[in-house]
């Protein structure tokens, strides 16, 4: 369930799945893209997401994942936020893992609690993150963090983030309300150009076609299904490259 809170000129979008560390599939993405639309259509100034109970989102639903169903979902619901009129702030309030780290990193701010964690393992699962996602990681937190998260499938604490830069503040969820507040008595036509601007300036669209299909590739992979068979029956996966 995807929880919407009007504070002032504030929304709180809260991930309310909690049982499954608040894992992303379908219906949740959808739920979090209408939220994000919505609030910005209702005049909010900002808009914070986080999740309930002691993960911000544990990655993607692995019952669902496998698709380009998914796929749309998840990148249409980062665009959404990306393009989002309004500045959107991550309360990460534990751990973030795969998709829940690029949910974070798709929201213009970032403030972590003591127990956040970031990682993208997508090298244990056969599948890949897009080229926007590696370009916004390696933007935020630098080449080398990136390159540990993607290639060496690390984690990083929220200290450890912080010090990369992939989060702006330490915090809960009442620092990261708090900022938003101050956020929301800002000039809104000028946070709205300051992030538009940003996006154009470090964030074209355009990469070379054959990055895209290679990542459609990861997807399509016998690696991945090895996964997928492994995950069902309980094993570490054997990759073989193809």
């Amino acid at each position: 369930m995807i929880r919407t809170t009007a504070r002032r000129s504030v929304t709180l979008v809260e991930m309310d799945r909690h049982s499954k560390r608040n894992a992303l599939d379908i219906e949740h993405l959808a739920g979090i893209r209408g939220a994000v639309e919505k609030a910005a259509d209702d005049g909010t100034r900002v808009v914070v997401i986080t999740g309930r109970g002691t993960s911000f989102s544990g990655g993607a639903d692995l019952d669902g994942v496998y698709g380009a169903n998914f796929r749309d979902a998840l990148y249409g619901t980062l665009g959404a936020i990306t393009s989002s009129p309004v500045p959107v702030v991550a309360a990460v309030n534990g751990p973030a893992i795969g998709a829940g780290t690029q949910l974070a990193i798709a929201c213009d701010l970032r403030v972590a609690a003591p127990d956040a964690v970031f990682a993208v393992p997508t090298g244990r699962n056969g599948l890949a993150v897009d080229p926007w996602t590696v370009r916004r990681l390696a933007l935020l937190a630098g080449g080398g963090p990136a390159r540990a998260l993607l290639l060496g499938a690390a984690s990083f604490t929220a200290q450890q983030a912080a010090a990369f830069g992939l989060t702006e503040r330490l915090g809960d969820l009442d620092d990261a309300m708090a900022w938003a507040e101050e956020m929301s008595n800002l000039a809104p036509l000028t946070l709205s150009y300051s992030k538009r601007a940003l996006e154009a300036a470090f964030e074209p669209a355009a990469w070379p076609a054959d990055i895209d299909a290679e990542f459609l590739r990861c997807w399509d992979s016998d690696d991945a299904a090895e996964a997928r068979r492994a995950r069902t029956e309980k094993r570490s996966p054997v990759f073989q490259g193809r």
